[in-house]
């Protein structure tokens, strides 16, 4: 044990913050707190941190914190520096003793701040600089550097991917996944979560509940936890109004009475069960179909070349019926461009594109939100389906957490992040075919993302979306379209595979080993198993067709077989026996990160068989 806090309130101008929780770090552990904002996640830290102390508790006779000795606790504080005239490199040089120039110590230290100057994106001659030379969000990152050469034992991080972009977010990630010591990390950014914690402690109503697992098995406990109370609660309703019952009817009559006060004692006595929180996502369990089904092919683009004065990119493409393609890339690269050339509100510079047969676009960008009016929430959208029943409006509204007096507001009253949210209800009542996303989920809370990833996935028609939310990504897109410069490229998996697919490569770069080489050598061992009618079909391609055809079917049986076992695990979650048990629940998480990265590796083998499949064909019928 490195940290606990035992039975700890903290209270903040005469309001409690903090009720009597408990909270443990365990060796290196790598925790996230998660909560409403407003919930003490900042509280929490700065308890930790020493900035703020457990109030007076005469019933707690325990001292409230333990720390192991020598412990040592860092934290990013919003005062970052105290002089702005002196140098990036004046300034985290300090940090080190007067050891002797050429020591060992200070050799390791500048090679640790070497890879996290540049591995923050900073050029190796900006440590000459002022640090009023840089921006706030620059002395974040250098301040963020200054406190990771420390090295402490507990590292407190609020927010620590604010004001970076998605390949440096990437970097840290990787860096405090290899962080020898503990981490204690508040974020928004739940893909930062999902790839760092190990450990989640969910903050509500000054309540601390630690589950294992990063955010995405939390998420998964939590509303298995949720459904178990919530069963546990209907069931000690129904027995407490069974026993009032008796105790109503048997209170007046001699012979029952005694039994019915002795009812009437278990019922005081009887440990009640909270109700559970309502889920603050809607979590679509029906499937959302567009009116009209539409062609299979939704858009064509052939060599499309789009921009303004000059062209930004040139793209060609085919989207097919029910595909979800998140679209990757820098600012400025083309992304908006090119959903603005195919929603046809500016022309393309040359090339061409076309939209299916019956295809019905549903648009949304980053100005959609910007709604204005006197109306009430209900009325707006009354309005817009008049066929619509009041029940029928209050459900859908309520679908995308418009409940109860969130109904009722004024538009002009919401916020951006409702707005939007309220525009894109719109949009999923009106059963489009094909949605055109920029940007949906900019300013919204954490709920009303998982809602949108919830509907997303529920529905049957086809999306093409920017964003820069990568959990978000994760979550909606099956394939991806990387915006690089002067290249666009078409990648045919979610987020995490193309993240896999970019670590593999840079291993590859740097160790000058080919990942593949290894299972490139069994197919071409089981190559020679083909069947005969496999053979007799492919004679009409070359050998190289032939070969790439059969590597490209392996890979893809392998692929299934994978996905058959992970199905058979996840079945188990629902053995209520395997909830109540830490212990197989640990081996549960275990077995399916293994099968996942199996599953991982093995899209990757297939896509790359599939590019030389493609490939091959290519010059086949060249």
């Amino acid at each position: 044990m490195r940290y606990q806090i035992t039975n700890g309130t903290v209270s903040l101008g005469g309001e409690t913050i903090l009720n009597h929780i408990d909270f443990e770090i365990r060796g290196n552990e790598k925790i996230a707190v998660v909560g409403r904002n407003g919930a003490g996640k900042t509280t929490l830290l700065k308890l930790i941190a020493g900035e703020l102390s457990l109030d007076r508790d005469d019933k707690r006779f325990q001292p409230g914190i333990w720390m192991a000795r020598n412990t040592t606790i860092g934290m990013l504080h919003q005062s970052l520096f105290g002089n702005l005239e002196s140098t990036v490199e004046d300034e985290i040089l300090s940090q080190i003793s007067g050891e002797e120039l050429y020591s060992r110590e200070r050799y390791e230290f500048e090679q640790e701040y070497n890879r996290l100057f540049t591995g923050f994106g900073f050029a190796m001659e900006d440590r000459t600089k002022k640090l009023r030379e840089f921006s706030g969000g620059e002395q974040t990152k250098l301040a963020l550097i200054k406190l990771l050469l420390l090295k402490p034992d507990i590292l407190l991080l609020d927010e620590p991917t604010n004001h970076l972009d998605m390949d440096v977010t990437a970097w840290l990630e990787e860096y405090l996944q290899s962080y020898e010591k503990a981490v204690v990390m508040v974020s928004h950014d739940r893909f930062f979560l999902d790839q760092t914690a190990n450990v989640v402690y969910e903050l509500s109503e000054g309540k601390l509940k630690r589950y294992a697992g990063n955010y995405t098995a939390y998420r998964i406990q939590r509303e298995k936890d949720r459904q178990l109370q919530h069963k546990k609660y209907q069931a000690q309703q129904k027995e407490i109004q069974r026993l009032n019952e008796l105790i109503e009817r048997f209170k007046h009559k001699p012979k029952k009475a005694s039994m019915a006060r002795s009812k009437k004692k278990v019922l005081e006595r009887m440990q009640k069960v909270d109700r559970p929180q309502k889920n603050g996502a809607h979590i679509f369990t029906d499937k959302i179909q567009p009116n009209v089904l539409g062609s299979k092919c939704v858009l064509d683009t052939d060599k499309l070349q789009i921009g303004y004065d000059r062209p930004l990119q040139e793209i060609t493409l085919r989207v097919k019926r029910g595909q979800k393609i998140g679209i990757l890339g820098v600012n400025g690269i083309g992304k908006t461009t090119f959903i603005k050339t195919i929603t046809e509100q500016i022309p393309p510079v040359s090339g061409t594109f076309q939209m299916g047969n019956g295809i019905e676009i549903g648009y949304f960008d980053q100005h959609s939100g910007e709604i204005a009016s006197d109306k009430r929430v209900f009325e707006h959208f009354h309005d817009l389906y008049p066929k619509l029943t009041m029940k029928e409006v209050k459900q859908a509204l309520g679908n995308y957490l418009f409940r109860g007096d969130d109904a009722g507001k004024k538009i002009t009253d919401l916020s951006g992040g409702e707005k939007s949210r309220l525009v894109l209800a719109e949009l999923m009542e009106g059963r489009p075919n094909f949605l055109v996303l920029d940007e949906p989920t900019n300013h919204m809370d954490i709920p009303a993302k998982e809602t949108l990833e919830s509907a997303f996935g529920s529905y049957e028609g086809t999306i093409l979306f920017i964003s820069h939310d990568r959990y978000f990504i994760k979550e909606v897109a099956d394939a991806l379209l990387i915006f690089e410069e002067n290249k666009v490229t078409y990648y045919p998996f979610g987020y995490e595979h193309y993240l896999e697919s970019l670590r593999k490569k840079r291993e590859c770069k740097e160790s000058g080993i080919n990942a593949v080489e290894a299972e490139n050598t069994l197919l071409l061992d089981q190559l020679k198993a083909v069947p005969e009618s496999k053979r007799m079909q492919s004679a009409r391609f070359s050998t190289e067709q032939s070969y790439t055809d059969w590597q490209l079917e392996l890979a893809g049986e392998q692929l299934d077989r994978i996905r058959f076992q992970i199905e058979k695990h996840l079945k188990e979650r629902e053995d209520e026996a395997y909830w109540m048990s830490d212990a197989y629940h640990e081996k549960w998480n275990q077995r399916l990160t293994k099968l996942e990265e199996e599953y991982t590796n093995t899209c990757h083998l297939w896509y790359e068989k599939w590019q030389d499949y493609e490939q091959a064909f290519e010059s086949y019928r060249d």
